[in-house]
């Protein structure tokens, strides 16, 4: 299929563009430079102003209370949910809609997935319109190369180095390498919205609520089909096309001949021959890079497959974590809210256990109670807080007793989920009316 985007490529820009591919090695980013560009703004103008603007409105009270770094992590997703369903919604239309690549897929070549000419289109094969949908994939992770940069007291040092990879990968693709397979791996991100609407929730208060756990269902649903099932496939499927590629061409075997309109295309070196090649046929595009003979360096296949393997097992790993953090927003049995080492109940003391630590506070003060509870009584151990003074927990399971002097004394035990007990003495000294009206005449004659 033909490159859909309305604007074909500027000669000036193609011109300025080509020096840089050659020495790249990137034949086709002339074509789509333009494209790369126009993503690039689009997104930057979401972040930088469509997403404050949009958020303060909709959001006004709790977005401009957000701190900087906040807002800026907000805007970041806002990028990242309208690329998701941008980049998503190309890469579905161009693997249901393009004919053309359709007849690309191994059943659809004499041979199957071991075909020579199958095999030649999906590794070395053009169309424009994948280049398109690489494109605005580049032109999103340069911003997210940019936003990392600028903001790595933010992001940090890892999404740093993983902007950087997306765009070495994607940048790689314009030799051009593997367009068969971009849209497929580009539908990693049916996952991204609702990791993103995910992120919303937690935010705008809406943690443990039923659109979050609608939206959690959604997001394992997506990640494991879209990343765990779909991804390990796919990347089974290119390894092994790059494998069979790369023997076949050890001996530089002679590529396919252009055909449709006639004319055999050789390296472009100008803007005319990048326009020549951006309005030919589809059956011209597919070959019209392959030049005189095929060549696959071993360190691109390899390049891709080290990336691949990175990330699958990445994804595996968060797949994990995902699981795990969702189901910390709700109650079991399907989640883990008071669940853990951490979390602690309570429960009733025993009438000797309350006679003895409350008695002892009557008569000799709740420092003596604290001490008690302390000492290991059942086995508990005291669990104190900012100052010393015991951190208190909860009532439930409390018993309370008046100590002289009006104090109120408080006993209650905590158990926390890995087994290990507390014992919390509190004291609330009380007076009686005329107590604190005395109190204050003493105060006013002492001033």
């Amino acid at each position: 299929m033909r490159d859909p985007f309305p604007l074909p490529p500027p000669p000036l820009l193609t011109t300025l563009t080509q020096p840089l591919a050659s020495t790249l090695h990137l034949s086709t980013l002339p074509l789509h430079i333009h494209e790369v560009l126009f993503a690039f703004t689009l997104y930057a103008t979401i972040g930088l102003y469509l997403s404050p603007l949009l958020s303060s409105y909709f959001c006004g009270s709790r977005y401009n209370a957000f701190s900087r770094r906040t807002q800026i992590n907000w805007n970041v997703h806002v990028v990242s949910f309208c690329q998701a369903c941008i980049i998503c919604s190309l890469s579905l239309w161009l693997i249901t809609q393009d004919t053309e690549r359709q007849t690309w897929r191994p059943e659809n070549n004499n041979g199957g997935r071991n075909g020579v000419e199958g095999l030649q289109k999906r590794v070395w094969g053009y169309n424009g319109a994948t280049g398109l949908c690489q494109s605005f994939a580049l032109g999103y992770f340069l911003w997210d190369l940019v936003m990392c940069s600028v903001h790595v007291d933010i992001f940090g040092w890892g999404m740093l180095a993983h902007a950087v990879a997306a765009v070495s990968v994607f940048s790689l693709g314009y030799r051009p390498f593997s367009y068969f397979y971009c849209p497929i791996f580009l539908l990693y991100e049916l996952s991204s919205p609702f990791l993103n609407i995910h992120w919303f929730c937690d935010k705008l208060d809406l943690t443990g609520s039923f659109l979050q756990a609608i939206n959690g269902a959604l997001l394992t649903t997506t990640f494991f089909l879209a990343r765990i099932c779909w991804g390990n496939y796919s990347s089974f499927n290119t390894f092994y096309d790059l494998w069979t590629a790369y023997h076949h061409v050890r001996g530089h075997i002679a590529p396919l001949t252009p055909a449709g309109s006639g004319k055999a295309f050789d390296t472009p070196s100008t803007s005319g021959d990048y326009l020549d090649i951006y309005h030919a046929y589809p059956e011209s595009q597919t070959t019209a890079f392959m030049g005189r003979e095929l060549y696959l360096p071993l360190w691109l296949p390899l390049v891709y497959l080290a990336s691949n393997l990175i990330l699958n097992a990445l994804n595996i790993w968060w797949f994990y974590k995902m699981v795990a953090t969702i189901r910390t927003r709700f109650d079991p049995p399907w989640g883990t809210k008071g669940v853990g080492p951490e979390v602690i109940h309570y429960e009733p003391l025993s009438a000797e256990e309350k006679a003895k630590i409350a008695g002892a506070a009557k008569s000799a003060g709740v420092a003596a109670g604290r001490a008690i509870s302390g000492s290991g009584l059942s086995g508990a151990s005291q669990s104190e807080g900012a100052g010393g003074f015991p951190r208190t927990k909860g009532t439930h399971g409390a018993v309370a007793a008046e100590a002289e002097g009006g104090e109120q004394v408080e006993v209650a035990r905590g158990v926390y989920g890995d087994g290990r007990r507390s014992l919390e003495v509190t004291g609330t000294e009380t007076r009686s009316t005329a107590t604190r009206r005395d109190g204050g005449a003493r105060s006013r004659r002492k001033a």
